[in-house]
């Protein structure tokens, strides 16, 4: 009697149904150009002028409330008003009030195109606060999940987080196919502002904004398939993209130097494949690249001899954003699905480490 071969426990594909976002309504970017510009002499002031003319980046939200009489965080009345600035307590207690309710909107923006119904796990990716108990139990108690949901919190692995909680998310479904994943990655980065007088620390803090995003995972085919994910570390690299926890809150540390190693890495071909799972950039048609920055952004296109509009999506989340963090590229693969169809897409993502992670992705059938 012929014998059926063994099944296979794992799913063959795992999708990326789809994706909600949500930015706060109060835009800091001209303010904080105005405020940094005030802190520098006049040399260096004039070419931090042209460095935040030339970022590419025209807006950038914050969770910091508009002050009584109208003004920004770093005006009369606001949060940065006074010096010394809040301690990192305070940050804090808003990052507990301030971070759920931003995931929820983004989770709100989710539901308007997908039903949530049958949420098994809950993966969480933040690294601009800490809360305990954590922002993904304060998700799943104000959503109403189950007790049962198991839940993940991905913390303070910085830029390419989103790929580690889609990876994850990826593992979860592979393994179990019935799982339904509610993928949830929220950063307040405006809550560390610094009183830096230099110009590579606040050309650094100019880049940064505050959102969230949420996706829903499984094994349904719509939407994107996540695809093999990759992980790569540039060698002697690790101090260039770091956080230093200060009694003032969290201070970015974001090294001019950071692009250029980009460049010089992705300039060898065996860096190259690490960074784009193999994948020979010619044959890609979808690129899902975090938008860190334009010197980022122009170091990926240039040295993998990309099209010119082939980072298009990536630039425009920047302008419209800027930097959120694990959120940036969650923001991206959005505005890719609601694009045209991906034949070969690639994830790509640059963080603390200096890593660079990502994964391979396609259009669902």
């Amino acid at each position: 009697m012929a014998v059926s071969p063994a099944r296979s426990p794992f799913s063959e594909s795992v999708y990326l149904n789809a994706i909600g976002t949500a930015v706060p309504g109060h835009d800091v970017h001209q303010a904080f150009i105005a405020w940094a510009r005030a802190r520098i002499e006049p040399a260096s002031a004039r070419l931090f002028e042209r460095m935040a003319t030339r970022s590419g980046i025209g807006h950038r939200w914050s969770v910091l409330p508009v002050s009584a009489d109208g003004g920004s965080p770093v005006d009369a009345g606001g949060f940065y008003a006074d010096n010394p600035h809040p301690g990192t307590a305070d940050r804090m207690a808003i990052y507990a009030a301030a971070a759920p309710d931003l995931a929820l909107s983004a989770i709100a923006a989710l539901a308007d195109q997908t039903p949530l119904d049958g949420i098994t796990h809950l993966v969480v990716a933040s690294c601009t606060g800490f809360v305990a108990p954590g922002i993904d139990q304060i998700i799943a108690r104000r959503l109403g999940l189950s007790p049962a949901v198991e839940r993940l919190l991905v913390g303070f692995m910085g830029c390419y987080a989103a790929v580690a909680a889609l990876r994850s998310a990826r593992h979860i479904v592979r393994s179990d196919p019935a799982a339904r994943v509610l993928v949830v990655t929220v950063e307040l980065s405006t809550l560390h502002l610094q009183p830096a007088t230099a110009i590579e620390p606040l050309l650094a803090m100019l880049q940064f904004g505050d959102g969230a995003a949420a996706a829903l995972v499984s094994a349904e085919p719509a939407g994107l398939a996540i695809e093999t994910p990759f992980a790569t570390t540039l060698p002697d690299s690790h101090d260039l993209i770091r956080w230093d926890i200060t009694d003032r809150g969290f201070a970015m540390h974001l090294s001019g130097e950071v692009p250029g190693r980009i460049a010089t890495a992705l300039a060898d071909a065996d860096f190259a494949a690490a960074a784009t799972g193999g994948q020979d950039p010619a044959t890609i048609d979808g690129w899902a690249v975090h938008a860190g920055g334009r010197s980022i952004l122009d170091a990926v296109a240039n040295s993998l001899h990309l099209p010119p509009d082939a980072l298009a999506t990536s630039r425009t989340v920047l302008a419209d954003n800027g930097n959120m963090s694990s959120a940036t590229l969650m923001f991206v693969l959005a505005r890719l699905l609601d694009g045209p169809p991906v034949a070969r897409g690639v994830a790509l993502a640059f963080g603390p480490g200096l890593a660079a992670e990502g994964f391979g992705f396609r259009s669902a059938p």
